[in-house]
């Protein structure tokens, strides 16, 4: 690694060896590496006179726009925080005021989302685009903002320095901000290229919103090598094997539901993915059967299996594909393998105390790569990252067990914290708003259908209440986003309680599994 940490300053080494090669495409946009360091320059140039903490806003995604103001804040010296543009009005002004940001940056996506009430909660740096790919200039009370001195070359960063913070979601109503060093990102990267040859000719799919961290994986890994990367546009998501044949894409990181999409609209024929040479899969478990079908579509490919949470930055553990492979038998999912060199994994109990080998518990890690904790959550944080005789470890909240032969296996949640296609969502936080909602205390969120560990949807229960289930719904999504919406919400008389007068989630699953739901259907959506 150079010894500037800066993540933009792969931009600025490759923009000076060979500045004409592409390193952006966007539908019919191209910017080579020339181009986007002096876009990021003139950004952070633009960033700088306002910066106090760092802390700076993106409120856009899949974009050439985005991409450059992920560098452009990274130039400056200071931590980009992705806004999603899926968030309803009330929660980007919840995050706004949280976060007292420096400067917000908008692509055009996200200036479409600049309601009064948002605006209002805005810093005075607002930086909106010009028209022209990735470039930006001040909106509003930003115009007493003098541009500052030229930066040649990305503000040297230390190992603490925060690189991103990215938010996901909470149990109590309040979103996780996870704060990434760069140290730990650049831990992630030296780990990935001990394995994978990323090189100038690869060419990069972002799958992902830059809300999602995998996405610094697509942006960093393929800029580190001097590659392009292709971001892939909502309609491009629809046809995946198409972008892939038509932009001869060559390294692919996505979660597994994108290719069970692909597999229903029989898109996955063997050899139908010549071009692929590295194939990683993370967010969410690998079924086996979805590794077996990526293998024989992109017979010229690595495929493998990497597991880590946002807070272990990106992934932490891998495990390569080959037949017949190394499979979590009880799941039919491929086993997440071995620590990353400089990071630990172990299984703990309760009382947070190692197990013996095939004995499940909880997933521990330690190491290079953890995120410095939970933005203006010092509790959580202390609670989640915890000192383990002297050395400090993350919780993960994901059950699993180690093999006889030191090989990890993932077995779910051990709380009520899901995948939900790709999205992380902690049920809690949707019960709280039905409850809202529905003006009642009984209600309850479970991920139904469930398929290798990843829910499809979620579905609602509510009893008593003064409110419909059109009514919860709607109600439900001016305060939550889309993926944590639930698709129905069944209005019961009681709902099904355990042992310890909680109400019993396995309960209601069973009933949806076996098509035991009593509704009223006027109060059904």
């Amino acid at each position: 690694m150079t010894e500037n940490l800066n993540i933009a300053e792969f931009i600025y080494v490759n923009s000076r060896s060979h500045p004409q090669r592409s390193a952006i495409v966007c539908g019919s946009d191209a910017v080579n590496y020339s181009d986007l360091a002096l876009k990021s320059r003139t950004l952070a140039r633009q960033i700088r006179p306002g910066l106090t903490h760092g802390r700076c806003g993106i409120l856009g995604s899949r974009s050439i726009e985005a991409c450059v103001a992920v560098l452009g804040i990274a130039w400056a010296g200071g931590t980009y925080v992705p806004l999603s543009l899926k968030y309803p009005e009330q929660r980007l002004v919840d995050l706004l005021d949280l976060l007292d940001l420096d400067v917000l940056i908008v692509d055009q996506a996200g200036f479409k989302l600049l309601s009064g009430p948002v605006r209002d909660h805005c810093p005075d740096l607002l930086l909106v685009p010009t028209g022209t790919p990735g470039e930006f200039e001040p909106e509003g009370r930003a115009a007493r903002f003098a541009a500052g001195d030229d930066l040649a070359r990305p503000v040297p960063v230390a190992p603490d320095h925060l690189a991103y913070i990215e938010f996901t979601s909470g149990t109590t109503g309040r979103p996780k901000g996870v704060m990434v060093s760069a140290g730990a990102v650049a831990s992630y990267i030296d780990a990935m290229r001990g394995w994978y040859d990323f090189g100038p000719e690869d060419r990069a799919a972002e799958t992902c919103d830059i809300t999602f961290d995998l996405s610094v994986h697509n942006m960093l890994m393929i800029w580190q090598a001097g590659g392009c990367l292709y971001i892939m546009r909502p309609l491009d998501l629809v046809a995946p094997a198409r972008f892939i044949a038509r932009h001869a894409i060559t390294t692919w990181l996505s979660v597994p539901s994108l290719v069970a999409m692909m597999k229903q609209t029989s898109a996955l024929a063997p050899g139908s993915l010549p071009s692929l040479r590295i194939s990683l899969f993370c967010g969410e478990p690998l079924p086996v059967e979805i590794a077996r079908d990526w293998a024989a579509a992109a017979p010229n490919s690595v495929v493998d299996n990497i597991y880590g949470p946002t807070e272990a930055t990106i992934a932490c553990l891998r495990q390569p594909w080959t037949e017949p492979g190394v499979v979590t038998a009880s799941r039919g999912i491929v086993a997440i393998g071995h620590a990353y060199p400089g990071m630990k994994a172990m299984i703990v109990d309760a009382d947070r105390r190692p197990v013996a080998d095939l004995t499940p518990g909880e997933i521990a890690l330690s190491g290079r790569q953890l995120a410095e904790g939970y933005f203006a959550q010092g509790p959580l944080t202390a609670e989640r990252f915890p000192m383990i005789d002297g050395e400090r470890w993350y919780l993960t909240g994901d059950s699993g067990y180690r093999d006889a032969d030191g090989v990890f296996h993932h077995l779910g949640r051990l709380d009520n914290q899901v995948k939900v296609n790709g999205h992380r969502v902690e049920l809690e936080e949707i019960d709280m708003q039905i409850r809202r909602a529905a003006g009642t205390d009984m209600a309850c969120a479970v991920a139904w259908p469930v398929s290798h560990g990843s829910a499809q949807g979620i579905v609602g229960f509510v009893a008593g209440g003064r409110a419909g289930g059109d009514e919860i719904r709607a109600a439900l999504r001016d305060c939550l986003p889309p993926h944590m919406v639930p698709a129905r919400i069944h209005v019961l008389e009681t709902l099904p309680l355990n042992g310890n007068g909680k109400v019993d989630r396995k309960a209601l699953l069973a009933r949806l599994d076996h098509n035991e739901v009593p509704t009223q259907p006027e109060l059904a959506s």
